[in-house]
C-alpha cells in the first residue's frame, strides 16, 4: 500500500515541522489566514482542539468538537479528530483525514441539498388537477 505523501512529506513529519515550516507548503488563502490570526481569533476553540488531540494520542477521543467556524484551516496535527461543522441548520460530523490537509473545514460540510424534483403538486398546472390522489 502506498504511503500518504502531502507536498513530497509524509504525514510524520509534517507533524514533526514548525508552523513556519508548515505556512510555507499551504496555498496562499491559507497562508494569509494563519498568518492573520486564527489562533488569536477563536482562543477557546483551538483550547478544545488540542484537548483533543491528546486524547487522541492517548487512546479514544472522549470531547466532541463543535464549531461555526467553517474557516479552519486542517492542520496535520488534526489528523484523526471528529469536528462537527455548523452548516446554517445542523452540525455535521467531519471526520479528518490525511488528504484534507491544508483545505477549509467548511469544504466538507455542504451547506445546500440537492434539489430532487418529484411529481407535480396539486394546483402546479393545468394538467395537475386530474392527477388521482392516494
Amino acid at each position: 500500500m502506498a504511503r500518504f505523501n502531502w507536498m513530497g512529506k509524509e504525514l510524520e513529519d509534517l507533524k514533526k515541522m514548525s508552523e513556519e515550516e508548515l505556512t510555507k507548503l499551504y496555498n496562499s488563502r491559507a497562508r494569509r489566514t494563519l498568518k492573520r490570526g486564527q489562533v488569536k481569533n477563536n482562543p477557546k476553540l483551538f483550547k478544545k482542539i488540542k484537548v483533543a488531540i491528546k486524547e487522541l494520542e492517548s487512546g479514544e477521543q472522549k470531547t466532541s468538537i463543535k464549531t461555526h467556524l467553517r474557516s479552519l484551516v486542517i492542520t496535520p496535527q488534526m489528523v484523526g479528530l471528529t469536528i462537527n461543522v455548523h452548516n446554517g441548520k445542523e452540525f455535521v460530523k467531519v471526520l479528518i483525514k490525511e488528504r484534507m490537509i491544508g483545505n477549509l473545514i467548511g469544504e466538507y460540510s455542504m451547506t445546500r441539498k440537492m434539489v430532487k424534483h418529484s411529481s407535480p403538486g396539486v394546483g402546479a398546472s393545468r394538467s395537475s388537477k386530474f392527477v388521482p390522489m392516494k
